[in-house]
């Protein structure tokens, strides 16, 4: 048994290990619970936050945030890396300023972002881009660059605001275009327009309350 912890926090802690390893993230709130048949989230934060006292793990407010901390989890054998979550970017109406805070780090699988440089993570707000699979409350991991392609899904600032879209040029300037019809195509003025980069990868958390 691992030193000052309980047989019940030993595997907890295995089985986070275990989780990580196999999926590249750590498990949910939820996940744990049901594997332990834990009846309430409560039942296994009490878990959680002993292990968090005694040094094996961290977590924050953010979707799947565990993290492992303990020197004998060593960096090389894991198979996830640690990207800023920068907050919300609409994918729908311009409405959601481009500056934001680093609301935390989250864990995300280092074959997703392999030679990127500079990636970090966004929270969808909106439903523009569900034709492409891209739901609100969806983590996109952006590789930042200032290149496009009119097929790419990409971060884009328009003044003081950002979203995702889909960018083409027109004999008037530029477009933006979501994936869902009910969001007509949204023309911008290019000299007000940057691309922030491309996404590159989306994470779901199917149990957005078990945080």
């Amino acid at each position: 048994m691992a030193k000052g912890l309980t047989k019940r926090q030993e595997e907890i802690l295995d089985f986070i290990l275990h989780y990580v390893e196999t999926e590249g993230y750590p498990p949910s709130i939820r996940e744990i619970g049901q594997n332990f048949e834990i009846g309430s989230l409560r039942g296994v934060t009490v878990h959680l936050d002993a292990l968090e006292r005694k040094g094996y793990i961290s977590r924050s407010n953010t979707p799947r945030s565990i993290k492992l901390t303990h020197p004998k989890f060593t960096p090389g054998n894991s198979r996830v890396t640690m990207l800023p979550l920068l907050g919300s970017i609409a994918a729908g109406a311009l409405t959601v300023p481009a500056e934001a805070d680093i609301e935390g780090t989250i864990p995300v699988p280092i074959e997703m972002v392999k030679n990127i440089q500079g990636a970090f993570v966004l929270r969808i707000k909106g439903d523009s881009m569900i034709g492409d699979g891209i739901m609100p409350r969806d983590l996109v991991v952006i590789r930042p660059q200032k290149t496009f392609h009119g097929n790419d899904v990409m971060a884009v600032r328009v003044g003081e605001e950002a979203t995702i879209k889909r960018i083409y040029k027109t004999s008037k300037g530029v477009q933006l275009l979501s994936s869902n019809p009910d969001h007509p195509p949204i023309d911008v003025d290019p000299t007000q327009t940057e691309v922030i980069g491309k996404v590159v990868g989306l994470m779901r958390d199917y149990e957005a309350n078990s945080f």
